[in-house]
C-alpha cells in the first residue's frame, strides 16, 4: 500500500488517520507528538517486505483528556481492522501511547515497542533542535496536536502508564546520539523490569532513527520478534 490508501476511522468525532499495510503479525507504529506517521514510510515498509502487518496510526484531532484515551483511539482501530492483538510501538510520546495501551488493554498486546523512551511533554530545544535537522528550518509539527498530547500526558499520572506492564515483554531501540529521550531512559526501564525489558541502541543516531536508520532499527525488530 502507499499513502493514498490512508484511511480515517470516526471522522465525525476523533478524525483518526491510519494507515494498514501487508500480512502477519502485526506490529503497530506511533508517531512522536505533532507529527504525522508519513516519516514511518521507509521502516514500515522494510517490515512489510519481513512479512509482518504493519499499522501506522496517528493521533486524533478532537481534544483527549489523558492518555487513556488515546491508548482506547489505537485499540478502537485495531478493533475495526479485526486485529485481536499486536506489538504496539511508539516514537518518543507515541511510546507512552504504548505503554498506556500495554497497561489498560493488556489481552490485545503481544508486546510493546519503544523507539525511546520518554518521560516528558513534548516539547524543549533540543526536541525542535532534531526536527529541524531532519525536516528543516521550515517545518514544525501539528500546533493543536502536540498541546493537546502534552496536556493529556500531564493529567495522567505516571504511575497509571509508566510501569512495565505484567508479563509484557518490551524491546527498547534508541539512537546512542538522541537528545530527546536519551540512552538512560532505556536503561533504566531495563533495570526496572530485568527479565522483560531488553535494548538495543543505533549508533551514532539521532532521536528520528525510525526515519534516518530505518534499516537498522528494523533489523533489531525482526530479530526480537524472531520471525523469519
Amino acid at each position: 500500500m502507499t499513502e493514498n490508501l490512508r484511511q480515517i476511522f470516526d471522522a465525525d468525532v476523533r478524525d483518526i488517520s491510519y494507515l494498514d499495510e501487508g500480512t502477519g503479525p502485526a506490529i503497530v507504529l506511533l508517531p512522536e507528538a505533532g507529527l504525522d506517521f508519513a516519516y514511518f514510510g521507509a521502516l514500515a515498509s522494510i517490515l512489510v517486505e519481513e512479512d509482518f502487518r504493519v499499522v501506522r496510526i496517528a493521533a486524533r484531532r478532537s481534544d483527549a483528556q489523558t492518555l487513556h484515551e488515546l491508548a482506547q483511539d489505537v485499540v478502537d482501530v485495531l478493533e475495526h481492522l479485526g486485529i485481536s492483538e499486536a506489538w504496539i510501538g511508539g516514537h518518543g510520546f507515541g511510546g507512552a501511547v504504548a505503554r498506556t495501551v500495554a497497561i489498560d488493554h493488556h489481552e490485545r498486546v503481544s508486546g510493546v515497542l519503544l523507539l525511546g523512551v520518554t518521560r516528558d511533554a513534548p516539547y524543549g530545544e533540543d526536541f525542535d533542535a532534531e526536527v529541524r535537522a531532519v525536516f528543516g528550518d521550515s517545518f514544525s509539527p501539528q500546533t493543536d496536536v502536540r498541546q493537546m498530547q502534552a496536556d493529556a500526558l500531564a493529567a495522567t499520572d505516571g504511575a497509571a502508564w509508566q510501569p512495565v506492564a505484567d508479563a509484557t515483554p518490551v524491546l527498547v531501540v534508541q539512537g546512542s546520539a538522541d537528545r530527546v529521550t536519551p540512552v538512560e531512559g532505556g536503561e533504566s526501564l531495563r533495570d526496572a523490569a530485568p527479565g522483560l525489558v531488553s535494548v538495543k541502541a543505533v549508533d551514532g543516531a539521532g532521536h528520528f532513527f525510525p526515519l534516518t536508520h530505518p534499516g537498522e532499527t528494523s533489523w533489531f525488530i525482526e530479530d526480537h520478534l524472531d520471525w523469519d
